[in-house]
């Protein structure tokens, strides 16, 4: 079946000439003068189709009439300039083939309005609605618009494991991987623990939380990687900002210092801005109108901001003067919390910031120690409404400093054996950062849930489909 996209159509200034079309129903109205107008999507676009079904069909009577919302269709017609508002062009059907039927009283879209929470539980049909069409193609295009930033800047694309022995953030919310009998697991004669001697791997094994590490091998010998693929944290946690599964991308590049670092990545989310504006109009003006008003002018304005760039001592200077505005008091040693990071953007310099150079405590071993002793060359970017988008740091190149500090926080260097390794042959300043990709695509469609970004979420006790 050669058929033309919705999207082609409605933007097509050809008119009178046959076209083949295919889409699923959204509506149909039935006139007095024996024709139909039905509503066609086919996702290509928000925008539907109009399709003009006049009762000479063979198949009016038997297959048009029967049409109801949800019904899949192959329409072949001529395409004409429309003289109804609204709506440029439309298609006068001379062939209408009905691919799959709906019934309207099992359709669980055929509602009027349904709540989120219930589209949660049928996620394989809720990219039909307006909503979630709209959300898959801004996903598309922030993905795509990823991939072509950092390929026209030197980077290769890595593929991290997404099986690994390490621990890439010390806090051991992994998911483990097994193929042990947990019901008859083998013990070790001595302990008494599980023995994973006799596991898949011959070693306990987990779910990534990050691909960084292995990311910093390749950028190591290639100069500059970038990483995009799921990780996983087992953190039972119950909120609208976190999933069990969810997307990363992460670049990691060599010859590099923390405001290189920052550089990248207040460049990065300026393009995926520029990118979702000249994209994906139409489904921003929806989510404006629907969701979060104003967003659509919201990202015009990041799209050509500047952002401003502070140190933490400075952010929590600022933060103690308005002390009384928040909840949890700012104080030197505790990271920022929410309510602090959208007061500095919103309150205080109206724009994204980037803080920097963070308290060690509070920050992971592999961040480089700055000359203070006190703080990591570490940062944060921060948007209105969101707080942090992306972390990062400079990485530490020193070998001696980074087994200190592995071993400061409880660590066992020698499960790190490989990535000191990069620290004793031909070491070099480096950084990188990460941005969890759905946070990106609520920040730019403003849906409140973070598990409505993504096609099917993983929470706790929510494994479905």
């Amino acid at each position: 079946m050669k058929r033309t996209m919705v999207r082609e159509l409605l933007a097509s200034q050809e008119y009178d000439v046959e076209v083949t079309v295919g889409g699923w129903v959204k509506t149909r109205r039935d006139s007095k003068a024996g024709i139909s107008f039905i509503e066609i999507n086919d996702g290509s676009c928000f925008a539907n189709l109009q399709v003009i079904a006049p009762a000479t069909l063979p198949n009016y009577a038997s297959d048009v009439c029967k049409l109801y919302t949800g019904a899949s269709i192959s329409v072949t017609g001529m395409l004409r300039k429309s003289p109804a508002k609204g709506q440029a062009v439309e298609v006068e059907a001379t062939a209408i083939k009905v691919l799959g039927f709906c019934d309207p009283m099992k359709y669980p879209l055929s509602k009027a309005k349904i709540s989120f929470d219930r589209l949660r539980e049928i996620a394989h049909l809720r990219p039909r609605t307006n909503t979630f069409g709209a959300v898959a193609r801004v996903r598309n295009t922030l993905a795509m618009a990823t991939h072509q930033f950092f390929q026209e800047r030197g980077f290769y694309y890595f593929n991290a494991p997404l099986i690994t022995a390490s621990d890439c953030e010390g806090a051991g919310q992994m998911f483990q991987v097994t193929t042990i009998d947990l019901d008859n697991p083998p013990k070790d004669e001595k302990t008494g623990k599980v023995d994973y001697s006799k596991d898949f791997f011959g070693r306990k094994a987990n779910l990534t939380v990050s691909g960084q590490l292995e990311a910093e091998t390749h950028a190591c010998a290639l100069g500059n990687v970038y990483t995009f693929g799921p990780t996983f944290r087992a953190e039972n946690s119950n909120t609208t900002r976190h999933l069990s599964e969810f997307w990363m991308i992460e670049p990691e590049f060599a010859f590099a210092d923390l405001q290189d670092d920052a550089d990248l990545a207040e460049d990065y989310l300026r393009a995926l801005f520029v990118k979702v504006l000249e994209k994906c109009p139409a489904d921003l003006d929806f989510f404006d109108a629907r969701v979060e008003k104003g967003i659509h002018e919201d990202l015009k304005r990041l799209a050509a901001s500047k952002f401003a760039r502070i140190s933490y001592d400075e952010a929590i200077e600022i933060l103690k003067k308005h002390a009384d505005n928040f909840e949890f008091k700012p104080d030197w040693g505790a990271d920022l919390q929410s309510e602090h990071e959208r007061f500095l953007t919103e309150e205080i310099f109206h724009g994204p910031v980037t803080v920097m150079n963070y308290p060690k405590e509070i920050k992971a071993f592999y961040m480089r120690l700055n000359d203070d002793n006190r703080t990591v060359a570490a940062m944060d970017v921060l948007l209105p409404k969101i707080g942090e988008i992306i972390g990062g740091s400079q990485r530490e190149e020193r070998l001696d400093v980074l087994e200190r500090r592995i071993k400061e926080l409880g660590m066992d260097p020698e499960n790190y054996w490989w990535y000191l390794d990069l620290r004793r042959f031909g070491s070099v300043p480096h950084a990188g950062f990460g941005l969890g990709f759905e946070r990106m695509v609520r920040f730019c469609t403003g849906m409140g849930n973070i598990r409505d970004v993504i096609p099917f979420p993983r929470a706790p006790m929510s494994a479905e489909f």
